[in-house]
């Protein structure tokens, strides 16, 4: 990748963290990157196509599928819990993840990114590192559970759980991620 690829992808990470995706321009990126819009043009096509490389470069929730495929099973669900919630408070992941959440609601190609790049790069190879019966609905629950947790906690700001600290979000989220990934999951 070249240096002026990765600058024109960090000025438009920090440009959709700050002013979400409706207000990204091409041209306020190329002028951020310190470029010709012509050349943001080149490289990625479109607005769409700046976003979805913005957001499958480096995303924080890779680590997630990580650690899905690391240590006992019985506590993946606190591991997963706990990761989850570090990578939204974390100054330099959570304006990130923040952008994605607020994009796809703000735009449908932007929605249809996101979840392209969910299924791709999050479930699916989640639901493989999970190895259990119901693979990918395990992951889809897991994902679906934590992705209502964060935007209940950290977009909405809903009450009393946005204000707990995160050791006791986690305490409370990781029993029902724990039975999503491992317990059974037979419909009443």
């Amino acid at each position: 990748m070249t240096r002026t690829r990765v600058d024109i992808l960090a000025a438009a990470q920090r440009s959709f963290a700050e002013h979400g995706y409706v207000l990204t321009t091409i041209r306020g990126v190329a002028r951020a990157a310190g470029v010709d819009p012509a050349l943001v043009l080149q490289f990625f096509g479109s607005k769409d196509g700046l976003f979805d490389a913005a957001l499958r470069d480096d995303p924080p929730v890779r680590a997630l599928v990580t650690l899905a495929g690391e240590g006992d099973p019985s506590d993946l669900g606190a591991r997963l819990a706990a990761r989850y919630l570090e990578l939204w408070e974390d100054p330099h992941t959570g304006p990130r993840m923040l952008a994605v959440v607020r994009a796809a609601a703000a735009a449908p190609s932007a929605s249809a990114m996101v979840t392209a790049f969910m299924t791709d790069e999050v479930m699916l190879p989640m639901a493989r590192a999970i190895g259990a019966d119901q693979a990918e609905l395990r992951a889809a629950l897991t994902g679906a559970y934590l992705f209502g947790v964060a935007s209940a906690r950290y977009v909405l700001g809903v009450a009393p759980l946005a204000a707990l600290d995160r050791e006791a979000a986690v305490a409370y989220v990781a029993p029902v991620v724990q039975h999503h990934l491992t317990g059974d999951l037979t419909p009443p």
